[in-house]
């Protein structure tokens, strides 16, 4: 998962800025939230809530064999990107 940094706030921000940050979530569908430097939480956008709210009730309508085949097609876990905040903060620079 590519993440911009202009969609990365602080804690503070959000609490400070909340309409400029829910603006900022429809911009990019999501603002993922920091807390001392750690995230913390993610803010979607009511089209993204909604985008992924369908995939999710698709995924709960399939049968277990099937959500098997779609298991099976992700990422193994470490085949991931992971992004650590000092690797965010390299990337702003």
């Amino acid at each position: 998962m590519n993440i911009s940094t202009k969609a990365i706030v602080s804690n503070s921000e959000m609490i400070k800025n909340y309409k400029a940050c829910r603006e900022k979530a429809e911009t990019f569908g999501k603002i993922f939230i920091l807390k001392n430097n750690q995230p913390d939480a993610v803010l979607f956008s009511v089209t993204e809530y909604e985008r992924l709210s369908v995939f999710i009730e698709y995924m709960e309508s399939l049968e277990e064999k099937d959500i098997a085949k779609v298991v099976e097609l992700l990422p193994k876990e470490g085949a991931r990107k992971q992004y650590s905040i000092d690797h965010l903060r390299n990337d702003m620079k």
